[in-house]
C-alpha cells in the first residue's frame, strides 16, 4: 500500500521518539563510543564522500550557484578529515545531561534536586553545507538527543550518504540506529510535516535563509528556534588603534565571506575616514571586496558604487561590502540596532568607556571588543563543533553548543512528606 509524504515523515518521527528515549538511558561512555565509531567511519569513507559530494558541487555550478556558496558545499580530503575530528572533539567534551544545576533540602525533609536533561527528538533544517549533517547528529547524540535532519537539496548526495554511515556506526556501537535520521530534501512538504509533530518532535532548528525560517514557524505547531541570518558589522571608533582596526576589518570581511559571522557592514567613526579607508580600500580591492558606501565613502574611494538603503539590510555570504561613515558612536549603535539581525557586531576601541557602552547597547547574541567577528564560533568558544548561532532571545542565544540542547527537570526524594 502507498504512504503518503506526511505518513512516512510521521514513521521518521515515531522511530526517533523510540531511540530519544533509549538515549535517555545510555551512560556517556556508551555515547563517546559511538562517536569515536562515527568519526572513524567517517574517515573510512572519505574517498566515497568526496565522490558523493562532487555530484553535489557539479550540480550547484550548473544551477548557477555563488563561489561563496559552493564553497561551503565543497568538501575535500581535508575538510572530511576536519569534519571527523570535530565529531572526536565532541567526544572528550563534558556531557552536561544529569549535571545538578542546583540542590536543596526544604524544612520538611524534601531534597530538590534540578538536573539537565536532554530535550528529546531535535528536527535540524539546513543549507548548503554538509559537514553541518555530522556536526548537528554529534552534538544532537552527546547530549541524549535523537536527531532528524533535513539538508537542503543541493547536497543531498552528500547528506544521504553521511547519515547511512553515520546510521550504520550507531547500530556497530550498540545504539539505536534511528538515532541519527535523514529525511529527504526532494519536496518541501516534508518540512512542514516535520513541524506539525508534536508529541514526537521537541524542538526544531531552522539554519538558513530568512525566508526559510519564517517559513518553518509559520507551519509549525513544533517549536522553532531560527539560526537567523547574519548581519554582522565592524565598528571602528575614533579611539581605535589604526593596525588592529585594518586587520580586524579585513579578516571579518575576507576570510570567509560566505559564512554567518563574516561582517556585512563596516562603520567608520569620521575622525578615522582619513587615513582608515584608503589603507582599506587598498586592501580590499586586493582581496577582490566590491565597496558599496555612502556619499563620504564615496568620495574617498573612487571604486566604490552608491549603497542602497537595501544594502544595509542585505547579508550577501559573497565579497561585497557596504560602508558608512558616522559622526558619533551612538549614531554607530543605532544603525546596527536598526539594521544588524542580532547576530555578531565588533567594536574596534582602545577607549574602555566607548567598549562598555557599545556592549551594553548594542542588541545582539554577540557583541565583541577589539575582535573579528568571524570568532563567534563554537570551536572558538571552546564548545566542540556548534548547532548553529541563534539570533532569538529563547531559549538559547548566540553559539548553540551541548548544554543549549538540553533542558532541565526537577527529581524530588521525599520520605513520606504529604501537602498540608
Amino acid at each position: 500500500m502507498n504512504t503518503t509524504l506526511e505518513e512516512q515523515v510521521a514513521v521518521i518521527g515515531r522511530q526517533a521518539r523510540a531511540a530519544g528515549m533509549a538515549l535517555a538511558l545510555v551512560d556517556t561512555d556508551a555515547k563517546n563510543r559511538a562517536l569515536h565509531a562515527i568519526a572513524h567511519a567517517i574517515i573510512a569513507a572519505t574517498d566515497a564522500i568526496v565522490a558523493a559530494n562532487q555530484q553535489d558541487v557539479a550540480a550547484g555550478e550548473k544551477s548557477g550557484l555563488s563561489k561563496a556558496l559552493l564553497d561551503r558545499l565543497t568538501l575535500t580530503p581535508e575538510r572530511v578529515k576536519a569534519m571527523a575530528e570535530g565529531v572526536q572533539e565532541i567526544a572528550h567534551l563534558a556531557d552536561p545531561t544529569g549535571e545538578i544545576m542546583r540542590e536543596w533540602t526544604r524544612p520538611n525533609g524534601l531534597k530538590i534536586k534540578q538536573v539537565r536533561v536532554p530535550l528529546g527528538v531535535i528536527g535540524i533544517i539546513y543549507e548548503s553545507r554538509p559537514n553541518v549533517t555530522a556536526e548537528a547528529g554529534a552534538l544532537c547524540l552527546k547530549s541524549g538527543n535523537a536527531a532528524i535532519l533535513r539538508g537542503g537539496s543541493e547536497a543531498v548526495n552528500s547528506n544521504r550518504l553521511l547519515v547511512d554511515i553515520i546510521s550504520k556506526a550507531l547500530a556497530s556501537a550498540g545504539l539505536p540506529a534511528e538515532a541519527i535520521q535523514f529525511l529527504p530534501p526532494g519536496d518541501r512538504r516534508s518540512i512542514t510535516a516535520l513541524g506539525q509533530l508534536s508529541g514526537l518532535v521537541d524542538l526544531i532548528i531552522a539554519r538558513g535563509s530568512e525566508e526559510m525560517i519564517k517559513s518553518v514557524r509559520a507551519n509549525a505547531s513544533v517549536p522553532v528556534l531560527g539560526h537567523g541570518k547574519g548581519v554582522c558589522h565592524v565598528y571602528i571608533d575614533k579611539f581605535a588603534d589604526m593596525d588592529k582596526a585594518v586587520k580586524i576589518a579585513v579578516n571579518a570581511k575576507v576570510q570567509r565571506p560566505g559564512v554567518c559571522n563574516a561582517m556585512e557592514t563596516l562603520i567608520i567613526h569620521e575622525y578615522m575616514m582619513w587615513d582608515m579607508l584608503p589603507k582599506l580600500a587598498g586592501e580590499y580591492l586586493r582581496a577582490g571586496v566590491e565597496m558599496r558606501g555612502d556619499d563620504r565613502v564615496r568620495g574617498l574611494v573612487a571604486q566604490a558604487k552608491e549603497a542602497t538603503d537595501e544594502d544595509w539590510d542585505t547579508e550577501y555570504h559573497d565579497l561585497i561590502l557596504s560602508i558608512k561613515i558616522v559622526d558619533t558612536i551612538q549614531e554607530a549603535i543605532e544603525h546596527i540596532n536598526r539594521h544588524g539581525s542580532g547576530h555578531t557586531e565588533s567594536i574596534i576601541t582602545e577607549d574602555k568607556k566607548n567598549a562598555d557602552m557599545f556592549q551594553k547597547a548594542i542588541d545582539s547574541s554577540c557583541v565583541m571588543v577589539n575582535a573579528s567577528t568571524r570568532l563567534h564560533d563554537g570551536s572558538v568558544f571552546g564548545f566542540g563543533s556548534e548547532i548553529g548561532i541563534s539570533t532569538q532571545k529563547l531559549h538559547a542565544r548566540g553559539t548553540m553548543g551541548l548544554r543549549e540542547l538540553t533542558t532541565t527537570k526537577y527529581l524530588v526524594e521525599g520520605t513520606g512528606q504529604i501537602r498540608e
